[in-house]
């Protein structure tokens, strides 16, 4: 059995933009994504086993002076230990550093990005003390912001131009990527969270890549 973890933010836990509360899991990405990459095999034996480590407003490396402790290269390394042996890391972080109060900028968020899945790697949390394989996701642009407005301004153009940086940096030190943006849209009911239906097309989409990844 394979051990995935999910490492993101808000739309890792669930965040249903309709009402602020958590999707349950029938109506998460990772948990659905989990039940496409099971199909076949008896509920006793799965072939993966998905961890889903989502926080509400993580951020990629930066420190949250507001919100505090959400640090998530700070966080990685117990969380990668506390499930070791890992076969695959599925990041996705980069929403929140888009926060006015970082002055975000796409280099810094992608490079943020990248130092995680480094991070990841350099963490010999895989099989055999190694380093796991690392899927890193590019969150989807921005939707119409309503009550989120006054914390990440007008970021729309910046998120648009995160996926070419991601790629970039992904290629860099050579893990795998993917362009959530290319799948799914941001609801238009906050702007940043993703409505239920989303989930599962982004599932859908992660379930292929994992595929290909630990064939």
């Amino acid at each position: 059995m394979k051990t995935i973890l999910c490492y993101g933010d808000s739309n890792t836990w669930g965040a249903d933009p309709a009402t602020g509360n958590r999707f349950d899991h029938r109506n998460r990405w990772p948990t659905i994504m989990g039940t496409l990459l099971n199909q076949g095999c008896s509920q006793d034996q799965p072939n993966y086993w998905i961890v889903e480590e989502g926080l509400c407003g993580r951020t990629t490396t930066r420190e949250d002076p507001v919100e505090g402790d959400r640090n998530g290269y700070r966080q990685l390394l117990p969380i990668l230990e506390s499930h070791k042996p890992i076969d695959l890391v599925i990041l996705m972080l980069g929403t929140n550093d888009l926060k006015v109060r970082f002055s975000p900028t796409e280099y810094d968020i992608a490079r943020g990005a990248q130092r995680v899945a480094k991070g990841i790697l350099e963490s010999h949390t895989g099989v055999g003390d190694g380093a796991p394989r690392v899927l890193m996701i590019c969150p989807p642009p921005t939707g119409k912001l309503s009550y989120f407005k006054s914390m990440f301004g007008d970021c729309r153009e910046i998120s648009e131009k995160l996926p070419g940086r991601y790629r970039q940096f992904a290629k860099e030190i050579g893990v795998d990527f993917l362009d959530a943006g290319e799948f799914v849209q941001s609801s238009d009911r906050d702007g940043i969270h993703l409505d239920a239906q989303e989930h599962k097309k982004l599932a859908e989409a992660v379930a292929r890549a994992v595929r290909d990844i630990l064939a």
